[in-house]
């Protein structure tokens, strides 16, 4: 296992493009971390930075107290998982999973004995001889997963390892991938777009903006129900959160749709924000129905009309709109709202959440979310 250390790191490349800001982070030994963020945040090119395929242009970036800015891939103790799995297509699985081994001048023995270790733990040992022609996307996975695994280093670093997989194929290996990280310890960084990935696998996550600026470093838990700020906010959750623009008047978040709330129970300091342009949000599967049209204790109710609905099993995605705004709504499938209709829905306060338009921070509040 490793702890790891940033402190200010920064990369610059030499046309000027400046891909990842002031990375500042702790990482203990044996946490999963996963770096998420939309295309070009900067979250591969940190960790090549960590793998040392990247120069760290500014900043301090230390393994286990020592400095490692200026140590050589291997010094570093890391083994990579890369997106393409990148596997050797003329050598079996058991020649990919031995050839790093064999590099290492190891007793063919012990080879042996590793190879059908790793195997076993992977479900692999039943497809040694095989090539990777011969495999599924998933097996693949497993063997690029096992070839880290087998050399015993103390960080795993993943790329995007199941971008290739389909939808059942990910799920699969999202929790063959965390058991792995269970069983072998190793502090492991883990990078995705997949915003499911990061919440089910990970012990924090870190969440990354376009042009490489950190927006909330977490638990899964922490981003979820205290989003920093409108990106994280909009970025965690499936469907994503819904936002409705207002301003503060009297101590009432009011808008063009007609909506007037009583702020003053969910925000600290309502007076601080008076005048203010503001975002109302709340997240789909956190609204109820409005029995009888009616708002129950501590909740806000709102007028929608209904555009289109989706069924998905479990529950039904409604898109509606809110005056001008559109929202999404989990909703029970047996509840389902007709298409064209109009019907009220009650955001609990618990679930409501408030920010600064022009900051784009959360305003402050002592809402307990659970």
């Amino acid at each position: 296992m490793a702890q790891l250390l940033f402190k200010d790191v920064n990369k610059v490349y030499p046309n000027g493009y400046h891909a990842v800001h002031d990375f500042n982070m702790e990482i203990n030994d044996g946490e999963f971390i996963c770096l998420v963020g939309d295309s070009g945040c900067g979250k591969s090119t940190t960790l090549r930075m960590i793998a040392g395929l990247e120069d760290i242009t500014a900043g301090e970036f230390y393994i286990d107290g020592k400095l490692a800015n200026q140590m050589s891939s291997r010094e570093r103790g890391i083994a990579m998982v890369f997106q393409s799995y990148a596997l050797y297509p003329h050598l079996t699985v058991y020649e990919n999973l031995a050839f790093g081994l064999m590099l290492e001048g190891i007793d063919a023995d012990v080879i042996e004995e590793k190879v059908q270790a790793t195997a076993k733990i992977l479900g692999l040992t039943d497809y040694l001889e095989r090539f990777p022609r011969n495999l599924s996307g998933g097996q693949c996975q497993r063997v690029a997963v096992g070839r880290a695994l087998i050399r015993k280093v103390s960080i795993f670093l993943m790329d995007e390892p199941l971008s290739n997989l389909d939808a059942k194929q990910r799920v699969t290996m999202r929790s063959e991938i965390k058991q792995i990280h269970r069983s072998v310890g190793a502090t492991t960084i883990y990078v995705t777009h997949d915003q499911t990935e990061a919440m089910t696998m990970s012990d924090r996550i870190v969440v990354m903006k376009s042009g490489g600026y950190v927006q909330q470093i977490g638990t899964p838990y922490e981003l979820y129900f205290y989003p920093k700020n409108l990106f994280v906010a909009g970025f965690i959750g499936e469907p994503p959160m819904n936002f409705l623009k207002g301003k503060i008047e009297g101590g009432n978040f009011v808008n063009e749709a007609g909506l007037s709330f009583d702020i003053k129970p969910i925000v600290k300091d309502a007076a601080s924000i008076e005048g203010k342009a503001v975002v109302f949000a709340f997240r789909p599967e956190a609204i109820k129905l409005a029995k009888n049209g009616k708002a129950g204790k501590n909740e806000y109710l709102i007028e929608s009309s209904v555009e289109l609905t989706e069924l998905l099993g479990d529950t039904t995605n409604v898109y509606a709109n809110v005056g001008d705004f559109n929202v999404i709504l989990k909703v029970n499938p047996h509840d389902t709202p007709e298409m064209g209709s109009t019907f009220k829905f009650c955001v609990p306060y618990k679930a409501a959440y408030l920010y600064d338009q022009e900051t784009e921070e959360a305003v402050p509040s002592d809402m307990k979310r659970q």
